[in-house]
């Protein structure tokens, strides 16, 4: 795969800055009033979408050419609100193996507190 993560609507809508390594993927969002719920914090999807994204770059990072990747679950959890700033999605592919990689991820504010922190496992296929 490219270094640079391919282009798609959901990152250009929530803005996000991706960077992936060997194993590894980040991903930042600069909180705007896109991003919060009517309550005026940052809406769960977005810190979900981030986690979920910085995963699968870690996880596209170990494929093989013509190897694809897609989310199975994902266990998320909420720790505390944030209502401006940055927020950046940090991710590691803890186990890979021919068919499951499982993926841990940490979003944190710019005071570097946790936000939410996720546990997923991705499933790599070729496709047909």
């Amino acid at each position: 795969m490219a270094d640079r993560p391919p282009e798609f609507p959901l990152r250009s809508f929530l803005g996000m800055e991706i960077e992936r390594g060997e194993g590894t993927g980040s991903v930042s969002v600069v909180v705007g009033p896109a991003h919060v719920n009517p309550n005026g914090v940052v809406h769960g999807a977005v810190t979900f979408a981030m986690m979920d994204t910085a995963m699968g770059a870690a996880v596209s990072s170990l494929l093989a050419d013509g190897q694809q990747c897609a989310t199975v679950e994902i266990q998320t959890r909420y720790h505390r609100p944030v209502l401006s700033g940055t927020i950046r999605a940090t991710a590691e592919v803890v186990t890979a193996g021919r068919r499951l990689m499982h993926v841990e991820a940490r979003t944190v504010d710019d005071d570097d507190r946790l936000v939410a922190s996720s546990t997923s496992t991705y499933t790599v296929f070729e496709p047909r």
